[in-house]
């Protein structure tokens, strides 16, 4: 890989390493407040709510500069996001202007991917950027969980700059500076992320013909047999994934008898298992071969199942890791996949706006369903054994399209060779 590849990996893993250690500070800031459980899984929301609404707009905007630019601009968005929480500014509003950058800061990061290399590396690029992002997952939740430990943060407030007041009076405070200070890191490898040769097309002003094209593009991607196959895969991936967060947290509470900062750590658990399924995929899945890899997303949902009878740490643990494997090792060929093809049909901008629109829309829904079940005070392991069928029943769905597709395009295809 040439050496301008690992600035952005750094850039992306300093981002992606703040706005997960601010995740657990801000679900610590919900539970100071004492507002209600449902808010949680709000914060998610909030943060990709943005992805959704400006879907239109951002895949332009990164398309009409250089890379390394929108992702600098993109990145001091989240820093005054996470400043907003130092001056009391409510959680949730706080964690959403952070979600206006991350929207905007995510079509640069993968778009300059298919800019910068040769499509022959785009799976082994997506197994890096998925491993550092999943390793940035690991490492926030386990900041964020030490951030919010009365020992840590106490140790912390006591040290002070001779004849300077900082105003860091609490635990909060010092968790937002110092993810604010990992922030300032992405900022400065921002500047560094190499130019391309590829042109930049001007910004349109006119919101109406943005919407259109994004419009266009979206159809082309869902028309397109490999693509649409990729994208659904991806859409329920990310939506999944987001939810799993949040009952892992819950479940650890409940089966396992952890607080907020132990849970936060077994979070890690799971995204240590998906960096792990990532960098394999990378090793022995190449493009071609990549929608064979489906199928592990039905055995993913049914081990999810198996959560309900775990009571125990030594359990717990290896069969989470499992479980982010089984995610990582199918996720990241499907990324490359749908990068390739959106590269191809409609330019690289726009094709990770589109995936990101259908992919933050997945999250909203999901995390929304767990909203609406935890208000409803459904038992977690009823959440549980919903949220496992209906992975496994979407893949197996998206599996049966993708073999229809296959024998559509070989009976096309007869017919070109059979003679007239």
């Amino acid at each position: 890989m040439p050496f301008g590849f690992y600035i952005i990996m750094a850039a992306q893993f300093f981002s992606a390493l703040a706005d997960n250690a601010l995740l657990i500070a801000a679900i610590a800031a919900l539970r100071e407040m004492q507002a209600p459980t449902e808010y949680e899984p709000l914060l998610k929301t909030f943060f990709t709510l943005s992805y959704v609404a400006l879907a239109a707009f951002v895949g332009a905007f990164a398309d009409s500069m250089a890379k390394g630019r929108v992702m600098f601009i993109s990145n001091t968005i989240k820093i005054f996001g996470c400043s907003l929480m130092f001056f009391d500014v409510h959680p949730l509003i706080a964690y959403a202007v952070v979600g206006l950058g991350a929207a905007a800061y995510s079509p640069a990061k993968y778009g300059i991917l298919t800019e910068y290399l040769p499509h022959r590396l785009l799976v082994v690029a997506n197994g890096w950027i998925e491993g550092l992002t999943v390793g940035a997952i690991i490492l926030g939740v386990v900041i964020g969980g030490l951030l919010i430990q009365p020992g840590i943060s106490t140790s912390l407030l006591a040290f002070d700059f001779p004849l300077l007041d900082t105003g860091i009076d609490t635990p909060g405070e010092m968790a937002v500076c110092i993810v604010a200070l990992l922030y300032l890191t992405a900022a400065v490898f921002n500047l560094y992320v190499p130019k391309t040769e590829v042109d930049h097309k001007p910004l349109k002003k006119n919101p109406v013909y943005l919407f259109h094209e994004f419009n266009h593009c979206l159809k082309l991607l869902w028309r397109d047999r490999l693509g649409q196959i990729s994208l659904a895969v991806t859409t329920l991936f990310w939506g999944a994934g987001a939810t799993l967060q949040f009952i892992v947290i819950k479940w650890s509470e409940v089966a396992l008898g952890l607080n907020l900062s132990q849970s936060s750590m077994l979070q890690g658990v799971v995204a240590l298992g998906v960096a792990a399924g990532a960098i394999i995929a990378a090793r022995f899945i190449t493009l071609r071969k990549s929608v064979r890899v489906i199928p592990l997303g039905i055995a993913m949902g049914i081990i999810v199942l198996i959560m309900n009878f775990v009571h125990s740490m030594w359990l717990a643990i290896p069969l989470l890791i499992l479980i982010g494997g089984l995610s990582g090792f199918f996720v990241v060929p499907m990324n490359a996949l749908l990068q390739h093809r959106g590269h191809i049909l409609m330019g690289a901008g726009h094709s990770i706006a589109v995936q990101n629109f259908n992919e933050n829309l997945s999250i909203l829904i999901m995390t929304g369903l767990y909203y609406v079940m935890i208000k409803a005070d459904m038992s977690i392991y009823w959440v549980l054994t919903l949220f496992g069928l209906f992975v496994s029943s979407i893949m197996y769905l998206i599996r049966q399209r993708h073999l229809a597709n296959q024998q559509e395009r070989d009976d096309v295809q007869h017919l070109d060779d059979s003679p007239h």
